[in-house]
């Protein structure tokens, strides 16, 4: 008979007017991997967040059904009663704060103290932070997930993908956990950063822990899963014991529809070098952390879509943020012939050079205004757009303003409940979607894409990857594009850059050898 750790009947719970989950069951057993799959705005994490008893959920009225854990009803009213019962939870969007160390992240709330002269007249709670334990112990939790970091370093200044992996260890460090909920957590990953998490996650279950794990990468859930959860529309679809589907089926229970990518390819390498070198890039060093440039140089050419691919820490991000002016930066960038200034965001915008960031919530929304106002406002300050004018006078344009964000979230099927909503209230990949919308409104000549599909459902990347491919065959927009998904690379990019150690190591086809790629991105040549 299985040990049952978890139960969740008949889930329900309402937003307003929306209804994001609709009698939701899901059983789950110590030492078990079950993966919870399904588009974006399914209610994976909504489902999640009520069994970690996030503000969120408690603060707009509770949910509808019942929780069982080790068979006694629950009611988890706060995440600090979830990590009472042994829950734990790797966040899709980061709980930590960047202006504490890696030990103060992972030992927040659980500090360790030694005694002193004061605690032995006074009590326990006026010891001293044991730094020596604690650092020790934050140390074995990076071992356990291969994140050779050092426990002292400040958060802030670590690479989007470093931070995941303290998010992993914060929860791997505590003693009396019984359940991990892991949302998203191989998304800013690189195939070989998402096998170390993997082969953790199986240590993790054969000691008795039990995980739940949301991905949208469907191999890596076919792989790990003892049983798949399938949710769509806030509805449980099905649920299938190992073995019972491979990835082609779970896409398509996932969505109602076959999802197909195999009209992307790119164009033969010699077309693409016949046209015209738009942006000149030499030499270029970008003092990122965790993420420096340390001599790039390529040459990008108009109408193209070049990838930058490589291992987290090697670099590759570095070069779209440097260009964009975020961090302190040398070297040559051309445009058209042009100087571009490091440091100036404003004037790189102003060549029609736009960005999309791989830190969606930390630099690419604006969450406390309108999805509306998201996608149009960058085309109103650099480009003046959205405007009326009267003589010396300017009036917003609103009624263009709806018109547009109607039609970027008819396009992108961005799931909302109208332009006015903020994108604070939507799912991760719906937010990914505003932030596309928002460039392509601004109508850039050359566009710097990084992560585009981090924490993205197969569909919902289907749409976002057509839409840009869109975008460079109709319009001619050149496309550089940024990612950890080495098979999205493949199947749109014209060309493919390899960053290691902050370089250049090699410029390939798609259609070059996995073998090939994997050397290269290990800094062996090929």
């Amino acid at each position: 008979m299985q040990n049952v750790l978890l139960e969740m009947k008949q889930i329900e719970k309402e937003f307003g007017q929306t209804k994001v989950l609709k009698g939701v069951d899901l059983r789950l057993d110590a030492g078990e991997v079950l993966s919870l799959v399904g588009e974006n705005g399914a209610g994976k994490s909504t489902l999640m967040n009520i069994l970690f008893g996030m503000p969120g959920i408690v603060n707009t009225g509770g949910y509808g059904g019942e929780i069982l854990w080790e068979g006694q009803t629950v009611k988890v009213s706060s995440p600090a009663q979830a990590m009472e019962l042994g829950i734990g939870m790797v966040h899709q969007e980061f709980m930590l704060l960047p202006a504490y160390t890696v030990t103060e992240n992972v030992k927040l709330n659980r500090e360790l103290t030694k005694s002193n002269l004061i605690s032995r007249v006074l009590g326990p709670s006026m010891g001293t932070l044991d730094h020596k334990t604690m650092d020790q112990e934050t140390r074995e939790a990076l071992d356990k997930i291969h994140l050779n970091v050092k426990p002292g370093t400040q958060v802030g200044s670590m690479s989007v993908g470093f931070k995941q992996f303290v998010e992993i260890a914060r929860e791997i460090d505590k003693k009396n956990i019984r359940l991990i909920v892991f949302d998203e957590p191989t998304a800013v990953l690189t195939d070989v950063e998402s096998r170390w998490l993997m082969d953790t996650i199986k240590e993790i279950t054969a000691a008795g822990v039990a995980v739940i794990f949301i991905s949208h990468k469907l191999n890596e859930v076919i792989e790990l899963s003892d049983r798949i959860v399938v949710l769509r529309d806030g509805e449980l679809v099905e649920t299938l014991e190992r073995g019972e589907t491979d990835a082609t089926g779970l896409a398509r229970l996932m969505v109602g529809r076959n999802v197909d990518f195999s009209n992307m390819e790119g164009r033969p390498v010699e077309e693409i070098e016949k046209q015209e070198v738009v942006m000149e890039i030499r030499d270029l060093k970008v003092s990122m952390p965790g993420e420096k440039a340390k001599s790039v140089t390529i040459d990008i050419h108009k109408g193209e879509i070049l990838g930058f691919c490589g291992l987290a820490g090697q670099g590759k991000l570095a070069i779209s943020n440097g260009i964009a002016g975020l961090y302190p930066s040398s070297g040559e960038v051309r445009y058209k012939g042009e100087v571009l200034p490091f440091g100036n965001p404003l004037a790189v915008l102003k060549k029609k050079i736009g960005f999309v960031s791989e830190d969606r919530r930390g630099i690419g929304l604006l969450l406390d205004e309108s999805i509306r106002m998201n996608i149009c406002l960058l085309a109103m300050q650099i480009r003046s757009q959205f405007f009326r004018s009267f003589g010396f006078f300017k009036q917003v344009d609103a009624k263009s303003m709806k018109e547009t964000a109607d039609t970027m979230i008819r396009e992108l099927g961005i799931k909302c409940e109208g332009d006015s909503q903020h994108p604070s209230a939507l799912s991760g990949g719906n937010q990914q979607k505003v932030c596309i919308a928002r460039a392509v409104v601004f109508d850039p000549d050359v566009l710097f894409v990084s992560e585009p599909t981090r924490g993205i459902d197969i569909g919902a990347k289907k749409v976002i990857l057509d839409y840009l491919v869109r975008l460079n065959r109709e319009k001619g927009t050149t496309i550089v594009m940024t990612s950890s998904e080495l098979t999205e690379l493949r199947t749109m990019c014209d060309r493919i850059a390899v960053i290691y150690d902050g370089k250049v190591k090699a410029i390939l086809k798609p259609t070059d050898s996995d073998e090939k790629f994997g050397l290269l991105m290990s800094g062996i040549d090929a």
